[in-house]
Parts: structure tokens; sequence; C-alpha cells
């Protein structure tokens, strides 16, 4: 009975983990490269990387903001700030435009210390990108991709659970690695990747689908809200104060340096993260404060609203939430890791890398042991089954060809011209162009050659991002390690990619030290010959 109830979890693990493997790797990896998404956005734009926040108080920052959205849009319906900090050195200013038939926000760059706008920092998506690709996936509804996500991270925690159940010797395998031994070999390394990170892959999966609970799970907020869900949000998630109308009345906005410091004050020191105004320069403006981010789990921040004409505190939130609010917003708040700090965001990195090797290696697996299975057919003159040979092509196209993707991407942001109308995107099509190649090429010809070349490709593209940083910045590497100028998180993202560049470029190089010890096998079938070389080598 045991036996045959773990042979059933072994079927499971197995299906439930392929059908969706490479979707799930492209959400692993995106998601992995979201823990320093601010970094990369930084990176991608370099004009920034003269900014220093150190010395600027908020409060300071706070009052060059509202003065250069005095300058800008002194009758815009609403002005949102965000402070400083960082990661994010640049005070970013949004409004709202005044003429009513403009949709949209219009926004601009401060810099902190002198107040001046930040002019020319080119267009683009950065990190935000990555980040929105992990569970909006790109060129599709977002609807459509959180359902589609969903029901792939439903698979995954299915099959991280059916995976334990199957290992009668998990932990012990763990620290059990068979070079050279084909199927074994693969079956270790996925053990050990899987063993490795076992409560970052539960927690990660979980958590996911508690972020969209509500998509996935209406029926609650249906039956006890009978459908309304701003009344669930009100009750569950109250806000600082309600929204006002405005009074048609002009009168001079309240300073927002005493209320950001008030604000500070009430949270013990705590530093602001941004603020909105509703109304502004009128008599029933209404300024909303925001706590930033800190080393609480939870995402959920606490928020104060004054009246904008007088600065007296209306409101407050967050201070005390509820027991379900608190209980999304620390689940919330594990997904994302904006309470940790550089040292535990790199473990949460690390983590990441190996859920992705775990995704990859499980893929490789079914091919091996399909293909094993096979062998008997190709040498009585079969051909190589169509869902093998799709299995092996996916696998190929998206292990080997997202890093190729990842590379293009960075590469376009140095690449393609400043100035250009819809820039962004122009960067985001490199990224899928890159990709796309890489999965037709991999279609064509599955085999160890093409591994090779994408693995090499990808190896070459990150790699070489350093030295593409020295010859179209002044704040690359050497500066940084040199001179010690410029960001530190332009130097941990080149050798970042440097070394994930390296990791590929050992793989190619392996790929071809097998395949020299491959030419003294015997000469396989004519129809095995169609299909010859092994998609990729039978060890880790």
């Amino acid at each position: 009975m045991k036996d045959g109830f773990r042979q059933a979890m072994a079927w499971l693990h197995t299906w439930s983990g392929l059908l969706v493997c490479w979707i799930l790797f492209l959400v692993f990896s995106a998601g992995t490269a979201s823990y320093f998404r601010d970094e990369i956005s930084l990176w991608m734009k370099p004009e920034l990387h003269a900014v220093h926040v150190r010395g600027v108080a908020t409060a300071s920052a706070a009052s060059m903001a509202v003065q250069a959205l005095q300058e800008r849009a002194p009758d815009a319906k609403r002005w949102f700030v965000t402070l400083p900090t960082e990661r994010t050195p640049a005070v970013r200013i949004a409004y709202s435009d005044p003429d009513k038939s403009k949709r949209g926000l219009k926004s601009a760059l401060i810099d902190p210390a002198s107040g001046v706008e930040l002019k020319d920092p080119r267009e683009t998506r950065g990190g935000e990108f990555i980040y929105r690709l992990h569970f909006d996936l790109h060129y599709m509804p977002p609807l459509w991709a959180r359902w589609i996500v969903g029901f792939c991270a439903m698979f995954m925690l299915v099959s991280i659970v059916s995976g334990v159940i199957t290992h009668k010797r998990i932990f012990k395998d763990f620290f059990t690695f068979r070079g050279n031994k084909g199927q074994r070999s693969w079956l270790d390394a996925h053990n050990v990747t899987a063993v490795l990170a076992l409560p970052y892959h539960l927690m990660i999966t979980y958590t996911g689908l508690v972020t969209l609970m509500f998509l996935y799970m209406p029926a609650a907020t249906q039956v006890a809200y009978r459908g309304d869900r701003e009344a669930m949000n009100a009750e569950v998630f109250p806000s600082a104060g309600a929204p006002a109308k405005p009074a048609g009345v002009a009168a001079p906005l309240a300073a927002i340096r005493p209320i950001i410091e008030e604000a500070e004050r009430h949270w013990g020191g705590r530093a602001a993260g941004g603020f909105s105004v509703a109304n502004p320069n009128d008599a029933n403006a209404r300024i909303s404060v925001t706590r930033a981010a800190g080393r609480e789990l939870s995402n959920k921040q606490p928020a104060m609203q004054f009246d904008g004409a007088s600065g007296a505190l209306l409101a407050q939130a967050g201070d005390a939430p509820s027991g379900a609010a608190a209980t999304h917003g620390v689940m919330y708040g594990l997904h994302i890791a904006r309470f940790a700090d550089p040292l535990m965001r790199g473990f949460f990195f690390l983590s990441g890398l190996a859920g992705c090797a775990m995704v990859a290696t499980g893929a490789l697996l079914w091919a091996v042991k399909s293909r094993q299975r096979q062998a008997k057919a190709l040498k009585a003159g079969g051909k190589v089954g169509f869902g093998t040979r799709l299995v092996e092509a996916l696998n190929l196209g998206a292990i080997a060809g997202l890093p190729i993707a990842y590379g293009a991407y960075f590469w376009a942001s140095r690449l393609v011209p400043v100035g250009i109308a819809e820039r962004p995107e122009t960067e985001i099509a490199w990224f899928f162009i890159a990709w796309g190649a890489a999965m037709v090429l991999a279609q064509i010809r599955p085999d160890r050659l093409m591994w090779r070349l994408q693995l090499g490709a990808g190896a070459l593209l990150l790699m070489g991002i350093p030295v593409l940083n020295v010859f179209t910045t002044s704040s690359h590497l050497g500066v940084t390690l040199l001179q010690s100028r410029g960001p530190a998180a332009v130097a941990g993202f080149d050798l970042t990619v440097f070394a994930l560049g390296l990791l590929l470029a050992c793989a190619a190089h392996r790929l071809g030290r097998r395949a020299k010890d491959a030419v003294a096998a015997p000469r396989p079938s004519a129809a095995a010959r169609d299909y010859a070389p092994a998609p990729m080598p039978e060890t880790t």
C-alpha cells in the first residue's frame, strides 16, 4: 500500500512538474532577478549614477518635490511623490494632467540634494519589466497572465509536496552526488537543488498564490460582502482618511516639512517613503504620507492623512492592523522581501537560482529517462518519439535561451538610442526577439551542438556587459573599484552578470569535452544518426 501510494505520488510529481516547467523557469528566473529590481533599474539609467542621497533628510527632499510640483502643475488634481532611498536615489514626482481630456500621469526625477530636475534620463522599464514579467508575462491581458501563472504555481506546489513524499531518503540524498552516472547524476542534482532551499521553495510558491488570492478565490468576498469589493477593502484594509472633493476655493498648501517631520516622529523616527496630495492649492486639499518599508515582514505600511490647508492631522491607519490585514501583509512581504537587507536579499537570490536549477534539472531528467526508455527502439532502427523531441527542444529554448534574452535586454539598454520614441518597448522587444530566435533554433535542431552554441551565446552576452559598460558610461566597474566612485549597485550588477555568464561558459565548455569523449563510441544506427548528438551530456 505504501509503495503504491509513493508510486502514485511519483507519477503526480513527474507530470505536475513537467507540464508547466518552462513557464515556471521563466517565472522563477524573473522573480529571482526582481529581488534587485531597484538596482537593475538604477544600472539601466546611468544618468542617475551621480545622484547621492546620503545626508539628505526626507523632509528636505519632500520640500524640493513640492516646490517642483508647484512650478509644473499647480492646478493638477493629484500629486504623487516617491522619496529617495539608498536603492532609489532620485526623488520621483508625478502628477495628473490638468487637461481632463488627457489620461495618465506626467513624471520627472529630481536631485534630492539640489532640487534640480535630472535632465534626459533615458526612458526604460528597467527592473520593473522583469518584476512584472514574473506574474503579468507580456503581450497579453494581465488578468489572463495571472491566471496562467497561478495555475502553474499550483502545479508547482503539488510537485513540491509530492516530491517530498516520493523520495524516502530525500535528506540523505542531499549529501550525495554521483558524477558521470547518467540518469543518477541528474537525479542527484535535482535532489540537491530541491532540498537545498526547500523551505524557500514552499514559501515562495504558497505566498505567490496568496498575493492573488482574491482573484483565484473570490467566493468569500462575494458571500460576505455581496460582491462589494470596496466595502471589503474598507473593513479589512482601511486607509488613512476619506477622499475629499475639491471645494473650488483657492488656499495655499501647508508647508510639507512639518508634516513629514510629525509623521516620522509618530513612527518613532522611521522615514517617510512618499506622499500624495489630493486637490493641491484648494481649501479641501489632503496630504497622505506613507511610511517607508523597513525591517518588518509585513508589506503593509502605516499612513497618516493631513489637512492640506492647515496641516492638521485628520486620520491615521496601519499602526495596529487587523489579524487578516497583518497576515496578508506578512505573506505578501515574505514574497517580495522588501524587508530584507542586501545580505538577506542575496540569500533569497541564491535560493531563487536554486529554484531555477531545480526546475531545469527536473525537466532534463525527464528527457534523459525518456531517451533511455527509447534506446532499444533506436537500436532497432526506430525514431525518437515526438514527445521526447518536443521536451528536449523546449528544454533547450527555455533553459539556454532565457539567459540570451536577459543579456539582449541589458545590451539594448546601452545600445538603443536614448531619444527614440517608445524606447522602453524597444528594449523589451529585443528580449523577446532574442528568446524567440533561441526557441526556433532549438526546435530546428535540439542537439548537443545547439546547446553549446546557445550556452556560449548567453555567456558572451552576460560576460560582455561589464565591458560594454566601460565604453558606454562613465560609472563602470573599473571606476567603482579603482576610484571608489559610483553606486555600489553598478559594480554589484556587473559582477553578478559576469559570474552568471562564467557559469554558462563552464557548462558550454563541459559539453565540448563530453562531445570529444563520445567520438570513440560505437557508430549508431542510421535511424539513430538522424538524431545522433545527445541533447545534453549525461552528467551534470
